[in-house]
């Protein structure tokens, strides 16, 4: 039987902030002959004492002050669920999770986030970073709600709704010191079956992860983000193509040498994608906030150079 009660909880802490039991009663609208039965039943019910009484100035015995240190996560917990259930009847998620490309920076969306805490205090945000067909499986997997900026086509079958962000263009890039920074004509598969290829990692779990424009048997360096990715081919470590808004500065500064290529990179298009049928406050405000223009040209000053 359980032999705590949010109301005896909520009286303690009065108590204890207020420092008497009239002072607490005067807070929480009881009269003082309620605020010591509920005190005395609660000590009868655990079986220890909760407060010392000197006069009309109590203080919490060593258990009233482990109680009460407890018991305050207990009363903020229980506001914050008495917040979000009414927040669910009114319509708003309790938890909205954003996956996003790491090819991006979770940053780009700090204005959209204050704006969006503005008006849904009590949802909960998470913002989730998968590299390409991990951020359309996190979709389908429901581990994340919206995608911002996934890369490609999503799978088949269906399911979600996507629709166009906007589309980045691809440059072959290798540092001067690489060998072939010095080769002249473009770059087919026989030259480059012979260096190391920097790819950025798939973090798919289940489905097919994407493997682009890589050769057979070709010694490969695998890391986690674009960022690493353009930090390994400036460092010389090898070769890959880059997203041209982030290489162009590093090219004209002569950090990275761009290179013709016989099979180059096609422009990637990026989708805002969400499941059928899903439905919320949340999710429509951020829909309707990154349907709206230039939200794909902001995302892209945060490239993860």
């Amino acid at each position: 039987m359980l032999r705590l009660s949010l109301e005896a909880l909520q009286i303690v802490d009065a108590i204890d902030r207020r420092g008497s039991f009239s002072a607490a009663g005067k807070e929480l609208h009881r009269v003082p002959s309620t605020i010591s039965y509920t005190v005395g039943k609660l000590e009868d019910d655990l079986g220890v004492q909760v407060f010392e009484r000197n006069g009309p100035r109590v203080e919490l015995t060593r258990a009233g002050r482990e109680l009460l240190k407890e018991g305050r996560y207990l009363l903020k917990a229980a506001l914050d669920l008495e917040h979000r259930v009414r927040r669910v009847a009114s319509g708003w998620e309790t938890e909205l999770a954003l996956g996003i490309d790491s090819m991006f920076s979770a940053v780009a969306f700090d204005q959209d986030v204050r704006a969006f805490y503005e008006v849904a205090q009590q949802t909960r945000l998470r913002i989730v970073q998968e590299a390409l067909s991990g951020t359309w499986e996190a979709l389908l997997a429901r581990r994340v709600d919206l995608l911002v900026g996934a890369p490609g086509d999503g799978p088949a079958g269906g399911g979600y709704v996507s629709h166009p962000m906007g589309t980045i263009k691809f440059v072959f890039a290798v540092a001067p010191s690489h060998p072939l920074a010095s080769a002249t004509g473009k770059l087919g598969r026989n030259e480059l079956q012979h260096h190391r290829a920097i790819v950025m990692a798939d973090s798919a779990r289940q489905m097919a992860p994407r493997t682009v424009g890589l050769l057979l048997g070709q010694d490969t360096l695998t890391v986690p983000t674009m960022h690493a990715k353009f930090q390994y081919q400036e460092a010389g470590l090898g070769f890959g193509f880059l997203p041209e808004q982030c290489a162009r500065a590093a090219i004209a500064a002569g950090r990275l040498v761009e290179k013709e290529v016989e099979e180059p990179k096609p422009d990637e298009t990026f989708y805002l994608a969400w499941r059928t049928g899903e439905e919320g406050a949340a999710l429509s405000w951020w829909i309707e906030r990154m349907r709206q223009p230039g939200m794909f040209a902001h995302l892209c000053r945060f490239l993860s150079n």
